[in-house]
């Protein structure tokens, strides 16, 4: 499909996603998949399992290449620089645009160790600077005034939901500009969800979300664009209220709607 109108096609968006073409050996997971994500906002991608987009968030942050026999086609520019370019540096890709995982993935160490363990692959020594960026961090994903008095308790300790805000802030401990979220809420119950939703509004200030989700209400509440997948395309991309109030195509309705999916 073509790259859609305003305000998705903005001249200057965060990400954008160019003619992309993408394979697992011999089979196309995605097609000729266009769109601009735009910048401190949160863009949702939704559609039924196998739909392509967890696959399509794991090329954002070139997560796919640890998987043997893909192959992309296409671009990804981040802020107007290829991403797959031969001279990127994946390492520094990855601080950049960080993932949180559907599946919680704390390291069995303790909660200080979880957050400073970002910077400090990044060289930063000094106890003092460690200390500063572990307690903002843990303020940025709303976990800090329930774990600051045991700060060196296992990261294992933590309730489900207090281990995925933990990741969270084990993401934004390297300071990156986007965060991708495949699924992040999906083993959580509806308190621990509520939270991660909320912080979102806050993070989404000072960084570009991109969210993975099955759920049609959290898509609806979270984001600001949402982007409809089946078979591998791109269905339809709009700002969300469109997308769940007034579709353009009858594939997207049903889907919403429940028809199918």
């Amino acid at each position: 499909m073509e790259p859609m109108g305003n305000p998705l096609t903005s001249s200057h968006p965060k990400i954008a996603i160019q003619g992309m073409n993408f394979f697992y050996g011999s089979v196309q997971a995605l097609t000729n998949v266009n769109m601009h994500i735009p910048a401190n906002k949160v863009t949702a991608f939704i559609g039924p399992s196998g739909c392509g987009k967890s696959t399509l968030l794991r090329c954002l942050n070139r997560l796919n290449d640890l998987v043997d026999g893909t192959r992309i086609e296409g671009k990804i520019l981040l802020e107007g620089h290829d991403i797959y370019d031969p001279d990127v540096d994946v390492t520094d890709l990855r601080t950049r645009i960080g993932m949180v995982f559907q599946k919680v993935n704390p390291f069995p160490k303790s909660i200080w160790q979880n957050v400073a363990f970002g910077p400090q692959l990044q060289n930063v020594r000094k106890r003092a600077t460690l200390d500063e960026v572990v307690e903002t961090s843990l303020k940025g994903a709303g976990l800090w005034e329930e774990v600051k008095d045991r700060l060196h308790a296992s990261a294992l300790s933590l309730s489900g939901g207090q281990q995925q805000r933990l990741c969270i802030a084990r993401a934004l401990a390297v300071n990156p500009n986007v965060l991708l979220m495949d699924e992040p809420c999906s083993a959580l119950d509806p308190i621990s969800t509520g939270r991660i939703e909320e912080l979102l509004h806050t993070l989404k200030e000072r960084l570009t979300i991109v969210i993975v989700t099955h759920n049609m209400q959290q898509a609806s509440r979270v984001s600001d664009f949402t982007g409809f997948f089946l078979l591998g395309e791109l269905i339809e991309y709009d700002d969300t209220k469109t997308i769940f109030t007034n579709p353009s195509e009858s594939r997207t309705e049903d889907y919403i709607t429940g028809r199918f999916g």
